[in-house]
């Protein structure tokens, strides 16, 4: 089940297309919350390197988000593989293409593809749907071609018509996740556990924003005390020419 995390996203992109009219619910991004990046690292490698690589980035680069090389051992690498290695698949790809039809896509830049609350709301809206051959939809991907992944953590959800009232008090109905089937989390810490996720996805699209954004800003800075310098010289050299 684990190995099929993303297969959604080696749908068409017509279907992308449709999904931006859905409203998509804000994702929980903070790249300075180093907890919340080591509990995402942690899902990413428990629920999505089965099938997915991650080939741009190394497991020796989580040392930045305060762990050590010796935890990231013990906690986080596979049997086999070194700290200095990139995260890639577990599964061969001859296999994904017997499985799948396709090798699920590399996600070390899914997050800048797709768009933060995107991946935070597709990671939530997966429902029960018979007439799929996988058994599931989702609101946001429809007709997608994944089975819930997470099934086990968040449960399962039902889309059901319920009749509710607009602000001028008419009523009409409309379509609703139901939580049908209750997983190993409540709905408050599955939507944790998938803002973690998100937020190292986001993180490792670019590892290195954090700093660079400080370094602009250190620059703009350095370049604006340098044009006053530069206009008072400008002054002092040619107040003497006529």
């Amino acid at each position: 089940m684990f190995a099929l995390f993303s297969l959604a996203l080696l749908a068409p992109l017509p279907a992308f297309s449709a999904a931006q009219e859905i409203k998509l619910d804000r994702a929980p991004v903070e790249l300075r919350d180093t907890v919340s990046l080591q509990r995402g690292a942690k899902t990413f490698i428990n629920y999505c390197l089965h099938c997915h690589s991650a080939s741009y980035m190394r497991y020796n680069r989580l040392t930045d988000l305060g762990l050590t090389e010796q935890q990231i051992k013990d906690n986080l690498l596979f049997e086999g593989d070194k700290v200095g290695q990139r995260m890639t698949v577990a599964m061969r790809k001859d296999d994904a293409r017997e499985w799948f039809g396709a090798v699920p896509p590399d996600l070390t830049v899914i997050a800048r593809s797709r768009g933060a609350d995107w991946l935070y709301t597709y990671l939530r809206e997966f429902y029960r749907d018979d007439s799929r051959p996988t058994g599931w939809n989702n609101v946001v991907f429809d007709k997608v071609n994944m089975p819930h992944a997470l099934y086990q953590l968040q449960g399962a959800q039902r889309l059901e018509k319920v009749e509710v009232a607009d602000a001028t008090g008419e009523k009409h109905v409309e379509q609703k996740l139901v939580l049908a089937e209750p997983g190993q989390l409540a709905p408050l810490e599955y939507d944790r556990l998938v803002g973690d996720l998100v937020n190292y996805l986001v993180y490792m699209g670019e590892p290195s924003k954090i700093t660079r954004l400080q370094l602009g800003i250190v620059t703009l800075f350095f370049l604006g005390l340098l044009f006053v310098l530069a206009y008072f010289l400008k002054k002092e050299y040619w107040k003497d020419v006529h």
